[in-house]
C-alpha cells in the first residue's frame, strides 16, 4: 500500500494559479491578489505566498512590478534574432511603393468609421489629464493675459525649459536651459535637426526598422539613406555603425536607443556609450529621438546616449504629445554643438512657440504632477502591453511573434511564414480595421511579415473584436498559403 506525499502549500498554490493562467481565468496582464490578500483568503503565511509567487516568477509565468504587484505574463515568443554580419547598403530613399503605403496607411486612419489598431496617439482620460491641465491654462489665462497677445521667440518659455532640464536629469541628462529649444512637438525637432546638420545629397544612417514618418521626411530633404541592423535587444548594429563611420559614408544618424518605434525595447547602457563615443570620434552628429523615454517600465529610468555626450555631437529630441497633451503640439530638443543654428532655423520654420500652452505645461511640471502622471501611466502601459501581447497570442496563427517591450505602448509583431502585411493591411481595411505594415519601417520596403500594433487604447468590446478579427484575416491568410 502507497501513500502519496501531500504538496507543501506554496506548491499546491503555484499549481492552482497555474491552471487558472492556463485555462484563461487569469489572461496575461492580470493582476495577482497582493500577498496579503492571498494569505488572508487562504488562511496561509505571508511566507507560504511569497514562496508560491516567486516561483511562478522564476518560471516567467509572472512578474513583479515595483509599488503594484505580482502580474500575470504572456507566453507569446519573442522575434528571434537577425543574422549578424549584414554589410549595410546603400538604399534607393522612399521608393514608390513605401511612400504609396504610407499615404494610403494615413488616410485610412483618418476615417471614422475604421477602428486603427497600430495608431500611436493615446485617447481618452485614462491617458492624459486633461482636466487638470484646463484649469491651469484657465487660471493662467485669466492671470496673465498677455500669454494670449505677446509672441514667445525661440527658445520659448523660461519656465518650460527650466522645469524640462529637472526632469531630464532623471534621464541621466545634466541639461542647461538656455541650450534647450521649444518645438512644434518631436517632428519639428527632428525636422531641424536634419536641416541642421545635413545638406541635400547627404547620407543618413536610419535605423531598420525605424518609425516610417522619418522616410518621407528624408526624402523631402533630398538625402539618402543607408539602413543599420537594428535588434530589440541590442539596438542598432553598432559594429555596422563603426564600419560605415570609418568609410566615411554617413554625415548623420537618427537613432531612438529608449523604447523604439515600433520594436518598443532599448539599447543597452554600454551600447549608449558606445554610441557617443562614435559619434564624438568620428565627428558625425547623432540625432536621438527620445519620444518615449520617459515611459520606460523599469526605475530608475535607463539614460539617453544624450548623458554620455561631452562635445556636443548628440541632438536630442523629445516631446509631450505621448505623455501630456498631444493637442498641445509642444516639443524640444538640446542641440549640443549645433543651438545657434537650429534655433535660427526654428524661427524661420515656425517663428514662436503658443506661450499659453508652453506656460501651462511648465506650470504642471512645476507643481510636481508631472512626476506622478508619469508613475501611473508607466503602470498602466505596462499592464496594457502585456494583455495585449496575450490577445495576439490567443488570437493569432501558431508561430506568431511580438517583442516584449522596456516602455510605451508599441509592439512589433512578426507573422509566420506565408503571410503578408501588406496583403493583411488591404484586407483588414475592408473590416474597418487599420494597422501599419512592417514595409513602412523600412526605405527599402523590408519586413512583409511584421506590423505594429498599439496598447495605448482602452479594451473596449470593439477593440477586442477587431483584433480577433485581424487574428482570424492572418489565420485564413495562412491557411490559404
Amino acid at each position: 500500500m502507497s501513500f502519496t506525499e501531500p504538496l507543501p502549500l506554496y506548491q499546491s498554490l503555484a499549481n492552482e494559479l497555474r491552471a487558472a493562467m492556463d485555462d484563461g481565468r487569469l489572461p496575461a496582464g492580470a493582476r495577482l491578489p497582493s500577498v496579503r490578500d492571498a494569505a488572508s483568503s487562504r488562511s496561509l503565511s505571508i511566507n507560504t505566498v511569497l514562496a508560491a509567487y516567486r516561483q511562478l516568477e522564476a518560471g516567467g509565468l509572472v512578474e513583479a512590478r515595483p509599488q503594484s504587484g505580482y502580474f500575470v505574463r504572456s507566453r507569446l515568443p519573442s522575434p528571434p534574432a537577425a543574422p549578424s554580419g549584414r554589410v549595410p547598403e546603400e538604399g534607393r530613399l522612399a521608393d514608390g511603393a513605401v511612400l504609396s503605403r504610407i499615404a494610403t496607411v494615413l488616410a485610412a486612419q483618418t476615417r471614422p468609421d475604421t477602428i486603427d489598431l497600430s495608431l500611436a496617439c493615446p485617447k481618452g482620460g485614462d491617458f492624459y489629464p486633461g482636466e487638470r491641465l484646463g484649469r491651469i491654462m484657465a487660471d493662467l489665462s485669466r492671470r496673465h493675459p498677455s500669454l494670449l497677445t505677446d509672441y514667445s521667440l525661440p527658445p520659448g518659455s523660461a519656465l518650460l525649459r527650466q522645469q524640462i532640464c529637472h526632469h531630464a536629469a532623471a534621464l541621466g541628462m545634466n541639461l542647461s536651459p538656455d541650450a534647450i529649444l521649444l518645438t512644434n512637438g518631436c517632428m519639428e525637432a527632428l525636422q531641424l535637426a536634419l536641416r541642421a546638420v545635413t545638406r541635400a545629397g547627404d547620407t543618413v544612417g536610419l535605423e531598420s526598422p525605424t518609425y516610417f514618418n522619418l522616410i518621407p521626411l528624408i526624402d523631402r530633404l533630398g538625402l539618402k539613406t543607408i539602413e543599420l541592423p537594428t535588434q530589440p535587444d541590442t539596438g542598432l548594429s553598432l559594429d555596422a555603425l563603426e564600419l560605415l563611420l570609418s568609410e566615411g559614408r554617413l554625415q548623420a544618424v537618427v537613432t531612438m536607443p529608449n523604447v523604439h518605434n515600433p520594436l518598443g525595447t532599448g539599447m543597452p547602457l554600454a551600447a549608449k556609450r558606445r554610441l557617443a563615443a562614435l559619434a564624438a570620434q568620428y565627428k558625425v552628429p547623432v540625432i536621438e529621438d527620445a519620444l518615449y523615454a520617459e515611459l520606460q517600465f523599469a526605475t530608475p529610468l535607463q539614460p539617453t546616449a544624450k548623458a554620455f555626450d561631452r562635445d556636443g555631437w548628440i541632438i536630442v529630441c523629445a516631446s509631450f504629445t505621448k505623455t501630456l497633451a498631444p493637442g498641445f503640439r509642444i516639443g524640444w530638443m538640446e542641440g549640443g554643438r549645433f543651438g545657434r543654428e537650429l534655433a535660427e532655423l526654428k524661427f524661420c520654420s515656425s517663428v514662436a512657440q503658443p506661450a499659453l500652452l508652453a506656460e501651462t505645461i511648465g506650470t504642471f511640471l512645476e507643481s510636481g504632477g508631472y512626476a506622478q502622471h508619469l508613475r501611473r501611466l508607466r503602470r498602466l502601459y505596462a499592464n496594457q502591453v502585456e494583455r495585449l501581447r496575450g490577445l495576439i497570442d490567443a488570437a493569432f496563427p501558431p508561430g506568431t511573434r511580438a517583442t516584449q517591450p522596456s516602455g510605451g505602448f508599441l509592439l512589433w509583431v512578426e507573422l509566420p511564414e506565408g503571410c503578408n502585411t501588406n496583403v493583411l493591411f488591404d484586407n483588414a481595411l475592408q473590416h474597418r480595421i487599420g494597422i501599419t505594415p512592417g514595409k513602412l519601417y523600412s526605405p527599402s520596403g523590408r519586413y512583409t511579415r511584421h506590423l505594429r500594433l498599439s496598447g495605448c487604447y482602452p479594451f473596449t468590446d470593439r477593440h477586442l473584436h477587431a483584433l480577433r478579427t485581424l487574428g482570424e484575416l492572418a489565420r485564413t491568410q495562412l491557411d490559404a498559403h
